[in-house]
Formats: structure tokens, C-alpha cells, sequence
């Protein structure tokens, strides 16, 4: 097994038990992630959303918290994973269910420099948001609502003591 290989095993088992710290210690500095609700550049806001999405499980949701991670792949400089959150969606209380994609690259240290995810949004919409993700999920304008809404509340975490 890989080294690379490691180092998703590794993060993928911290996010499980919302070890945001050991997650963020798995990317290097100038690392970039995106999916569909966030672009980030930079190790402090990648790690920061990962804080924060794992402190809100933990204050408003972790009785139904569950991860699962599977086909992790990675040799030298790529790899990949499957993972599916079961989560309670802290702006509407609602049960979501999201079933992930993420593609990664590696530094010659070992470290992600490029994590992108990818779900059906539509889909997590509809779990999230109820009516308007269901009738409006398919479109941009909530795509970018999302992801606007998002940036806000990681600019404000961030920006916590």
C-alpha cells in the first residue's frame, strides 16, 4: 500500500470520529479543494471548513452521525474515494444522506495539494433544503446561494478567536 494511500486512510478515519485537526494535518499548505458548496484556497480555509463543518455535527447533530469510506485509491502524486455522510444539516435540522466522490493530488511529502468532491446536488438539495431543494436544486441560482451562504459562514468561523 501506498503512503498516499495512508494518508486518506488517515483522514478519512479522523473525519469519522470529527477529528478536524488530524484531517487538516493530511493537506499541505498551499492545498485547494473544491465541491460544490465550497472553493477554497489554502490550508487555513480548507482545514477551517472542515472545523467547522465537523463542530457543527458535533453541537447540533452527532447522534446521527455516521461515515463510511470506501475504494481508496492512491499511488505517488493521485488517488480517490467514495465516502457517504449521514448527517443532520445544521441550517434546516433535516436528515441528508450524501454519497461523494473525491478525487485528490499529493505532494512529494504526502500531503493532498488538490481534494475535489463531487455529489449530485440536486439530490442534496432535495434531503437539505426540502420544497426549495427539490423545486429549485437543479438550478444555478440555488447552486449559487449555497455557495455564497457558505463562503459567509466560513469567512465567520474563520475569523472567531
Amino acid at each position: 500500500m501506498h503512503a498516499n494511500q495512508k494518508t486518506l486512510e488517515r483522514f478519512y478515519a479522523a473525519f469519522a470520529q470529527l477529528d478536524a485537526d488530524t484531517m487538516a494535518s493530511c493537506y499541505a499548505e498551499d492545498a485547494q479543494f473544491d465541491d460544490e458548496a465550497f472553493s477554497l484556497r489554502g490550508k487555513r480555509e480548507v482545514g477551517g471548513m472542515w472545523r467547522m463543518l465537523c463542530a457543527a455535527t458535533r453541537t447540533q447533530g452527532q447522534d446521527v452521525w455516521k461515515l463510511e469510506s470506501s475504494g481508496l485509491q492512491a499511488d505517488a502524486t493521485t488517488g480517490k474515494a467514495h465516502w457517504e455522510a449521514h448527517y443532520r444539516f445544521s441550517t434546516t435540522g433535516r436528515l441528508v444522506h450524501n454519497r461523494i466522490d473525491g478525487t485528490f493530488s499529493f505532494n512529494p511529502a504526502g500531503l493532498i495539494v488538490n481534494h475535489v468532491d463531487r455529489f449530485d446536488f440536486w439530490r442534496w438539495s432535495r434531503q437539505a433544503l426540502g420544497t426549495p431543494g427539490l423545486l429549485l436544486g437543479w438550478t444555478p441560482f440555488l447552486r449559487n446561494k449555497v455557495r455564497k451562504r457558505a463562503a459567509a459562514n466560513l469567512q465567520k468561523f474563520l475569523a472567531r478567536p
